[in-house]
C-alpha cells in the first residue's frame, strides 16, 4: 500500500521496521480529481502530501488576479504550503491537483508527533527542509538573473517532465512568463 512512500523514507533515513510501521500509520490515502483544491489562500496548511501518482501544484494569485506557480510535485515527491505548515499562519499559497492524483497525507499534528517519538524523523524533516530551501533559492535566483530563454532551457535540462506533462498555461505560470513568450521560446528551440 505504501510502497513508494516506504522506499522514499528508507532512502533518506535508517529506521527499524517498527518505526517505519508507526510512521506509515499516520499517512492517509486520498484520491483527487483534476483541478481539485487541497488548500486555498487564507487557509492554514495543516497537511503535507506525498504524491503516488499525478501532480500537485503550489501557487499563489497576485494583485492582478494572475496565478504564479511556485512548485509542481509529481510522483515520489512531497508538497505542502511550507511557510504556513511551519508557522500555522494562514497561507498565501494554494494547492491544487492538476491531474487525477493519488496522494498520501499526514496532518501537521501527526507530523510533529512523529518528531517527538522517532528521533530519525527529525533527520528526515531536516533533509526535507534543506531540499526545499535549496530549490526555492535556486528558483528565486533564476527569477533575478535569468531571462525567459535561460529559464526555459534550465527547465528543459532539470525538470523536463513539467514541459512534457503540463499545459503551456501551467508552464508559463511556473516560468513567470506569458503563454505567448513560451510559444515563441518553444518555436526557437
Amino acid at each position: 500500500m505504501h510502497e513508494l512512500l516506504t522506499t522514499y523514507i528508507n532512502k533518506r533515513i535508517s529506521i527499524t521496521d517498527e518505526e517505519l510501521k508507526t510512521i506509515l500509520s499516520y499517512f492517509k490515502p486520498i484520491q483527487l480529481k483534476k483541478n481539485e483544491m487541497l488548500l486555498n489562500s487564507g487557509q492554514n496548511s495543516q497537511r503535507t502530501f506525498f504524491v503516488v501518482s499525478g501532480c500537485l501544484r503550489i501557487f499563489f494569485i497576485n494583485e492582478e488576479g494572475q496565478d504564479s506557480t511556485r512548485y509542481f510535485a509529481f510522483e515520489n515527491q512531497f508538497a505542502t504550503a511550507l511557510t504556513s505548515f511551519i508557522t500555522s499562519e494562514p497561507s498565501d499559497e494554494c494547492i491544487q491537483a492538476v491531474e487525477d492524483s493519488e496522494v498520501y497525507y499526514i496532518t501537521h499534528k501527526n507530523f510533529y508527533h512523529l518528531l517527538n517519538i522517532i528521533p530519525q524523523w527529525e533527520k528526515f524533516y531536516r533533509i526535507y527542509l534543506e531540499t526545499a530551501y535549496v530549490n526555492n533559492t535556486k528558483r528565486l535566483m533564476s527569477f533575478l538573473v535569468q531571462d525567459a530563454l535561460e529559464k526555459y532551457r534550465q527547465l528543459l535540462d532539470e525538470n523536463p517532465i513539467i514541459v512534457r506533462r503540463l499545459s503551456n498555461k501551467m508552464v508559463a505560470s511556473y516560468l513567470n512568463i506569458s503563454q505567448e513568450t513560451l510559444s515563441r521560446l518553444k518555436s526557437r528551440l
